[in-house]
């Protein structure tokens, strides 16, 4: 196949498992990374997968990493924006800096993600978009106003380029994961994380290479007309 398929937030956890898939699928996959060099570099000594490291909230650090993973690889194709953050609070004590750090990477972050790649998709008349929101973007959540807000954004976003896309052989679909088995639900106390599963029909949490297959399946040719969705991987616990 020998696509090139950028994934942001790509180095670990759900991200992690995304680029392992497509590399496993046949993609030429590179990994986007923010902060942690050491993470980055053993995951790209495990799995000779390259990664690059800029913040997917400042448009022009994403376009010159996109600029240099297309040197190196080649056009960009397939594009997942995986890369998030949370600063979580209660609306009455979420501070504006709590509200614009989640909006700039999550939500402003699709966007300078998408936004240097389309007009080389257009042209080729090929691409494939996939947005990884959340479950507290279908249905809310207490202490994440800002999270919620941008993932129920990140929503809008795939519905409007499915649209302005299709004609061109662009597909724009988001995945909306549950609670999955991360590095950063598993650090949770157990009481908690009981409390969790409690909630999901299903009886456990998802694991990060179901989000991952989900991902492989709308960016694969076959799925040209698969466009604007939303699949909700969260063992039943929500229904949009």
């Amino acid at each position: 196949m020998g696509r090139v398929a950028l994934v942001t937030g790509g180095s670990r956890g759900i991200g992690a498992a995304i680029s392992k898939a497509l590399k496993a699928a046949g993609y030429k996959v590179a990994a986007n990374y923010a902060g942690n060099d050491e993470a980055a570099k053993a995951f790209s000594e495990e799995t000779g997968i390259p990664t690059y490291k800029w913040n997917v909230a400042d448009y022009a650090a994403s376009k010159a990493g996109i600029a240099q993973v297309e040197a190196d690889l080649g056009p960009v194709e397939v594009v997942v924006a995986n890369a998030g953050i949370t600063r979580d609070a209660p609306f009455h004590k979420m501070t504006p800096e709590q509200w614009s750090q989640v909006i700039d990477t999550n939500l402003t972050g699709v966007f300078n993600t998408v936004h240097p790649v389309w007009p080389g998709m257009r042209e080729r008349g090929f691409g494939r978009v996939v947005v990884i929101s959340s479950i507290n973007g279908q249905k809310g959540q207490f202490a994440q106003v800002n999270y919620a807000a941008t993932k129920a954004g990140d929503l809008g976003i795939v519905k409007s380029l499915a649209q302005e896309g299709a004609a061109k052989g662009i597909t724009a679909n988001a995945v909306c994961p549950g609670y999955i088995a991360t590095e950063m639900v598993m650090a949770v106390p157990e009481k908690v994380r009981e409390a969790i599963i409690g909630m999901i029909p299903a009886g456990r949490l998802g694991e990060p290479e179901e989000i991952a297959r989900c991902v492989a399946f709308l960016v694969a040719d076959d799925a040209g007309f698969i466009n604007g969705s939303t699949i909700s991987a969260n063992g039943a616990q929500f229904f949009a």
